[in-house]
């Protein structure tokens, strides 16, 4: 990824409250619908698990409790988004997943998250639907391994409704709640840092977990030798 563009992720991330104000300001009504399709992309583009998710609902939940946006209209917009991204990440897995695991390499897709997510799914099964909704990454490839695995459509369907009006409505709820408690207000970038690594440590800490210990690879060294 080149070094700007990396930059100005970054920055959105940081300060994702200014960029949202700014665009409510110079795009109005429109805003429904761009945030329709960044949440309909996170969760529905098995290639975009970089879109910001819990921190975006955080925010537009803050902006609606100061009056910026409209929350009923709002909510019920990304829920649909949520649920068709899902349906759309669904059938992509039905169609293309098998040959991922067939060995065969798919550009942008990243083959580590996918098997992690796998794994997870194995572990969790149908379950899984609703508990990655509130695990970044892991969201964007459990409808895609769903489809995969030939979940059940009415099943899946179910999940996935049950996932993504939780997910939504409780962050959503969170931002309305705290967003304009003065304190949180004046620090809202540090909010949004917290919540990104409080999502992301889960995956960290199966990362560490997953890590071969430099002392059990030593050992099998001297075994094989």
């Amino acid at each position: 990824m080149d070094v700007g563009i990396a930059v100005y992720l970054v920055d959105i991330f940081i300060n994702l409250d200014q960029h949202l104000v700014a665009i409510i300001a110079n795009y109005g009504i429109w805003i429904y619908l761009i945030l329709f399709l960044v949440i309909f992309c996170e969760t529905g583009l098995v290639v975009t698990p970089f879109l910001p998710g819990d921190s975006l609902l955080f925010i537009v939940g803050a902006l609606a409790a100061s009056g910026e946006i409209n929350m009923l209209a709002m909510a019920a917009s990304l829920m649909i988004a949520a649920v068709l991204g899902n349906m759309v990440n669904y059938q992509i897995g039905h169609y293309i997943g098998p040959r991922v695991f067939s060995g065969t390499k798919i550009r942008f897709l990243n083959q580590e998250h996918l098997m992690r997510t796998h794994d997870f799914y194995e572990k969790h099964g149908g379950k899984t639907i609703v508990i990655a909704r509130f695990l970044p990454i892991i969201r964007t490839f459990a409808p895609f391994v769903a489809g995969i695995g030939r979940m059940n459509y009415l099943r899946f369907f179910a999940f996935n409704m049950v996932g993504s009006v939780a997910w939504v409505s409780l962050f959503l709820w969170a931002g309305w709640t705290f967003g304009n408690i003065p304190v949180v207000e004046r620090n809202l970038s540090l909010i949004v840092l917290g919540i990104i690594a409080i999502t992301l440590l889960p995956a960290f800490i199966t990362f560490l977990k997953q890590r071969p210990r430099p002392g059990l690879r030593r050992q099998g060294c001297k075994a094989e030798s």
